[in-house]
């Protein structure tokens, strides 16, 4: 089903006159399209499905990394910094990759629905998983790129297909793992819960007594949940959020390297630098002076 899905979204894109990522007609469904491999580069995932019709991409939670190329999807069920990367791709085949995010209060009400619903697996499960997409999930997923094709139709009939997909994944081989981070009292959602919260405060010191009440759980059962969700510890969770939006910063708003220290809450300028170029690989100001040109060229 890859390649009927492919033919459809390089349509799609051979169409537009715009730059990718394609924000489309369907509301939280965009289209990726990238005619060379890229470079590594970092993003705050959000609940999604991403399905690769053609092509291979990897990403990295902490120090778990994902390869899924086409035929497969990289499931994300938690909000969580990564590193990812096209390393697949060619003009004549391009890298093509379909992103519908996630609802989970849909998920929710699907599960609810289900006449025999998952079970919800382990208590440390991961927030990514990767799975093959094929049969009725890819079926949905080519009925969705071809309903671009007519924007009439889009309001009443794409919320049912991603309802429908909503089912399907749950309905497949890693329904218990999805089902995890959907429902709302599980041990898995309630860490998502301390998850917004620090992303709220990201620049405040933190405290994980106060993340672990948050999640109803103890400090050590918190520490472990939040790992084996997010790949990450706390600490590192908060430092690679607080470094992305930095960089957010200085390229958005071209504030200087040591008010986005300031601002995202580091104390030392020369901490901050370091932390940053361990993370991108060079100091702020270089960085950014890379990135600009790129950032303005849309």
């Amino acid at each position: 089903m890859s390649a009927p899905l492919a033919a459809a979204m390089l349509r799609y894109t051979q169409r537009q006159t715009a730059q990718s990522p394609y924000a489309t007609a369907i509301d939280g469904v965009l289209i990726l399209r990238s005619d060379h491999p890229t470079p590594p580069s970092y993003r705050l995932a959000s609940p999604a499905m991403c399905i690769v019709a053609q092509g291979a991409k990897w990403a990295t939670f902490g120090g778990s990394q994902l390869e899924y190329r086409a035929g497969q999807a990289l499931v994300v069920g938690v909000e969580a910094p990564s590193l990812g990367r096209v390393f697949e791709a060619r003009p004549d085949e391009p890298c093509l990759v379909l992103i519908v995010e996630l609802d989970l209060g849909e998920l929710r009400s699907v599960v609810e629905q289900m006449p025999r619903p998952p079970v919800a697996a382990s208590q440390r499960a991961r927030g990514v998983l990767v799975t093959d997409f094929d049969g009725p999930l890819a079926d949905c997923a080519l009925r969705l790129v071809r309903l671009l094709d007519t924007p009439e139709a889009v309001a009443t009939i794409a919320p049912l297909i991603r309802r429908e997909m909503s089912y399907w994944l749950l309905a497949g081989p890693h329904g218990g793992e999805v089902a995890r981070f959907a429902l709302a009292d599980s041990p898995s959602q309630r860490v998502m819960n301390a998850i917004r919260s620090l992303r709220q405060r990201y620049a405040a010191p933190i405290h994980v007594d106060e993340l672990a009440s948050v999640a109803q759980l103890s400090r050590s059962a918190f520490h472990r949940q939040f790992k084996a969700l997010t790949s990450l510890t706390p600490v590192q969770y908060q430092k690679q959020l607080r470094l992305l939006e930095a960089r957010r910063l200085m390229l958005s708003q071209a504030i200087g390297v040591e008010a986005a220290a300031f601002a995202v809450g580091y104390e030392s300028a020369s901490q901050f630098s370091r932390e940053y170029a361990r993370m991108f690989g060079a100091p702020p100001s270089r960085d950014t002076k890379q990135l600009r040109p790129a950032l303005e060229a849309g």
